[in-house]
């Protein structure tokens, strides 16, 4: 679930729902039902593809308690993940690998922002990272580029003639 947020930048809120059904990892995208009913396909990278693909083939199937079970990740109860589950799951992860944040502690949403942030910084255009996002308004998209503005003035701050 983790590998599949951060590579997707996935709402918690989709995390959870995601179908089975819907996860094509022959074709590498996620459909996506997000705010509003709205649906999208989101590209799936290698290694978000690799580990979606072993979690089906290892872990899931030991999870499954009623074979109709349709959503893709599962409790140790076999019913759907629920968001305060998956955001219990990650900071626990998170404390057990030292993971420490100075904007505070880790959240489904900053898995999210996260990717957004990345996708921006590596010059993605912004207009693919609203689609994938899922934003209805450019404007929300935006915000990530004043993070990367914000990135790259700390950095020429470092060059040797910036003092």
């Amino acid at each position: 679930m983790i590998e599949l947020a951060y590579a997707s930048g996935l709402r918690v809120s989709e995390l959870v729902a995601v179908p089975l059904a819907d996860v094509n990892l022959n074709a590498g995208f996620v459909r996506v039902t997000g705010k509003g009913n709205k649906t999208r396909l989101v590209p799936l990278g290698q290694a978000a593809q690799a580990r979606i693909s072993r979690y089906l083939a290892e872990d899931r199937p030991g999870f499954v308690k009623d074979p109709a079970q349709r959503a893709l990740f599962l409790t140790e109860r076999g019913g759907p993940m629920t968001r305060q589950g998956f955001w219990k799951a990650l900071r626990g992860y998170a404390r057990r690998a030292g993971v420490r944040l100075p904007s505070g502690e880790v959240s489904p949403h900053k898995l999210r922002h996260s990717f957004a942030t990345h996708l921006v910084e590596r010059g993605a255009d912004l207009r693919a990272v609203q689609a994938m996002l899922g934003h209805a308004d450019i404007s929300t998209t935006q915000i990530y580029t004043h993070v990367g503005q914000a990135r790259m003035i700390e950095q020429a701050r470092k060059h040797p003639r910036a003092r």
